[in-house]
């Protein structure tokens, strides 16, 4: 199944590969994994500047085909002189000339012309000199996503999108599909609180303009991930049933793994910590009540309520009294 990113024309597989996690792999390790996604027919890889060498591993692997594949990369630049370093350093690590979309990465608030930051003009100017083919923004709050789409400045939108999004989320979608504004879905398994890919994708397939992009880091991933892509129906009743606990489950307060709340001062591991008692319910419970979690649990109690991570989260959740109630839950486990 294929799907056109809006207005950009560029016509890629309904299901891409996020290569978010393939920085937590050696580059050895990480480059059989993306060839052999490549070769499966994978035509649509995303990084960031960000993700420590994703990018390497990426130009490494895959520049032998550059022009068979399209790439997206994103930059955290606070203004036009650090967005061209950073794009000149996707460029040379990626081993290529051009990014298909280049994305500027979950900003407060969106860039645009004349604000004083330089940032779309530089990228303006980058686009004119064919560094780079079209204009994205990623984001995690909903009224930014929104405003941006809107403005009619960028090409595409990447934003958390699963079946567990909420109607706002949904609308986002379909204002996309409204502006002619490319939609890639981060966070398809909401940062793996969702644990059946093949029930994802066919929730996927109901939405025709929404590109999900699966973070993959090993060649396990990479199968499940390809064989759910083979499918492109809607769900059956039995995985519609599946949808229907999950979000009667998980819809409302829970941490989405973000990490926008790091760092913390007193190293508590808030992406995992913040959610632990869903993560003890969804997955084998052992691999959570090991002494090392046991210990990063425990960091808890050193909470000084700061409210650093409470103000950087995108979700407006309460993160302290969210880990303290994780926190009690845990700790009955361990009795």
């Amino acid at each position: 199944m294929k799907t056109v990113l809006g207005r950009t024309g560029i016509e890629v597989n309904k299901n891409g590969f996020g290569a978010l996690p393939i920085q937590r792999r050696t580059i050895e390790d990480a480059e059989p994994i993306l060839k052999a996604a490549f070769d499966a027919g994978i035509n649509f890889f995303d990084t960031a500047r960000a993700y420590t060498d994703s990018e390497e591993k990426i130009g490494r692997a895959l520049s032998a085909v550059r022009t068979k594949f399209f790439l997206a990369t994103k930059t955290a630049a606070k203004n036009g002189e650090e967005l061209k370093k950073d794009l000149d350093t996707s460029l040379k690590l990626l081993k290529t000339d051009y990014i298909d979309i280049y994305q500027f990465h979950n900003p407060a608030k969106y860039p645009r012309p004349d604000d004083g930051s330089g940032l779309y003009e530089a990228a303006l100017e980058a686009k004119k000199t064919g560094k780079i083919k079209f204009i994205g923004i990623t984001n995690h709050r909903i009224a930014v996503a929104l405003e941006a789409v809107n403005s009619g400045l960028f090409d595409t939108m990447q934003f958390p999108f699963n079946y567990l999004s909420d109607e706002k989320e949904i609308g986002l979608t379909k204002l996309c599909a409204q502006k002619n504004v490319g939609f890639i879905a981060m966070k398809a398994l909401s940062g793996g609180l969702l644990n059946d890919i093949d029930t994802g994708a066919a929730y996927m397939n109901t939405l025709k303009n929404v590109v999900p992009i699966w973070g993959i880091q090993t060649m396990d991933e990479l199968k499940k991930m390809l064989n759910a892509a083979k499918n492109e129906n809607a769900p059956t009743a039995q995985q519609q049933k599946r949808i229907d606990q999950d979000r009667k489950e998980l819809t409302g307060e829970f941490c989405r793994c973000c990490n926008y709340c790091a760092p913390c001062p007193k190293d508590i591991k808030i992406f995992n910590c913040a959610r632990m008692s869903l993560l003890l319910r969804r997955m084998p419970p052992a691999q959570w009540l090991t002494k090392e979690w046991q210990e990063d649990m425990l960091k808890i109690k050193d909470c000084i309520n700061c409210g650093a991570c409470k103000s950087r989260c995108p979700y407006g959740l309460d993160i302290p009294n969210l880990l303290k109630r994780n926190l009690e839950d845990y700790m009955t486990f361990l009795k």
